[in-house]
């Protein structure tokens, strides 16, 4: 959460803490973007007008520069007073997810963190899927060059032995140690192809045990938003009571 404004840092904190929600917070840019790079949050509620880095330059830096491509994916809600087309047109054209103009109702800012989060969660299950599926052909093409690698020398075994003079001691020897330096490529290749699938099937596992169906997915959602819509009510209503008695 980043503001220069104090008491919109002080209320955010409180709600969303009060809902569940790790926050950090700034109340300049060159503070934000260090601690965007330390924190690695899931979503930045960002002002435009700050001390320091503006929004935008954090922006611009996070999304685009090469210096932080690790943390390109990070979703950002700017918070601008500023409700001009070309001004929201410059934010997504950065990169941010969404943009709410200030004033703002926080039912609303709670929606559109939850439609951010939940949009981020599923691309994050779509590139796991993606890797999966990467998994498969890379295992795939294995085992294709796998039957191309001992299908020739086979066929050439085989040819030997049905056109081999048995009476010739020589041929035969030949033929012998053909098969045996053949046999031993074949198992090399095995034994390389097992400790593939060994490693792919470690990988597949770890994808697998972080994804989740999009019923799941669904599911999941449906009931946080069930949840955050009834703490909202009763965080609203302590909060206000918490001021009333101040």
């Amino acid at each position: 959460l980043v503001d220069d404004e104090h008491i919109n840092v002080e209320f955010f904190d409180v709600m969303l803490s009060r809902l569940g929600y790790e926050v950090v917070t700034a109340g300049d840019g060159d503070t934000a973007l260090e601690m965007i790079t330390s924190e690695r949050p899931d979503l930045v509620l960002l002002d435009n007008i700050l001390p320091g880095k503006t929004g935008w330059e954090i922006t611009r830096l996070i999304k685009q520069d090469p210096e932080y491509v690790d943390y390109a994916g990070t979703s950002i809600i700017m918070f601008s007073a500023m409700d001009d087309v070309e001004d929201k047109v410059e934010g997504f054209e950065l990169g941010i997810e969404d943009y709410i103009t200030k004033p703002f109702n926080f039912s609303e800012v709670l929606a559109r963190i939850q439609a951010v989060l939940r949009q981020r969660e599923l691309s994050r299950q779509v590139i796991r899927r993606e890797r999966r599926l990467a998994l498969a052909e890379s295992l795939n093409s294995s085992l294709i060059y796998f039957t191309r690698h001992i299908k020739d020398p086979i066929q050439e075994l085989r040819d030997m032995a049905t056109d081999l003079d048995r009476t010739d001691a020589g041929e035969v020897e030949k033929l012998v140690s053909r098969i045996i330096h053949e046999t031993g490529e074949t198992l090399a290749t095995i034994e390389g192809l097992e400790e593939e699938v060994q490693e792919l099937r470690s990988q597949d596992d770890e994808l697998k045990a972080n994804e989740l169906s999009l019923e799941d997915l669904e599911s999941k959602f449906r009931k946080h938003a069930a949840a955050t819509l009834h703490g909202v009510q009763a965080v609203s209503y302590t909060h206000l009571r918490a001021h009333e008695t101040v």
